[in-house]
């Protein structure tokens, strides 16, 4: 999925799904390292689409002053 087609809605959506893998079977150590992998770069889209929302939304009610 490319960058640009990743909501941060979807991008939970596929971490949910990463730990439902995980919980329900024991994935190989391969397996295993590109799921964690994923998942570290799932973390850091919402981290900074989060931050980005924010200052977005501060910036937007700074103009109501």
């Amino acid at each position: 999925m490319a960058k640009n087609d990743l909501s941060y809605q979807k991008a939970m959506d596929e971490l949910e799904t990463i730990v439902k893998k995980i919980e329900q079977h024991e994935p190989d150590v391969d397996e295993l390292n590109d799921m964690v992998v994923r998942a570290v770069k799932l973390v850091k889209y919402c981290k900074t689409k989060l931050k980005t929302t924010e200052e977005q939304i501060n910036s937007n009610l700074e103009e109501l002053d």
